[in-house]
């Protein structure tokens, strides 16, 4: 028997061009637990380049910055996610949840026509 499946994935564009969406949501989310951009990083199994253009490309092309680093030093560097950051994951994952709630009341009949 063949494994049949909808999947889904939503993200936002500014300018016809991917903003945000579920790859941002999870970095932000892990550098909120982690503290750190590079631990962040490594637990997606991305480069800290990747991870620190996705973080640039936020901060500066959404209203307000997501993401705040403090560079090295005595007590070492680090990296916060803002409240704006926190509000917009969020309703990501709220409208996510709606989303595939909408998709798995319809799933079954679907597949079964496939």
């Amino acid at each position: 028997m063949k494994k049949k499946e909808i999947r889904l994935k939503c993200w936002i564009e500014i300018d016809d061009e991917k903003f945000f969406g579920p790859g941002p949501a999870q970095l932000l989310e892990l550098i909120d637990e982690e503290g750190s951009i590079a631990k962040a990083a490594k637990r997606m199994k991305m480069s800290y380049k990747k991870a620190w253009d996705i973080i640039d490309d936020l901060n500066n092309r959404g209203q307000k910055p997501y993401v705040i680093s403090r560079k090295g030093g005595d007590k070492g560097g680090g990296a916060e996610i803002t409240e704006n950051a926190r509000a917009l994951v969020l309703q990501y994952r709220k409208l996510m949840g709606k989303l595939n709630s909408i998709v798995e009341k319809d799933e079954a009949t679907i597949l079964k026509l496939l």
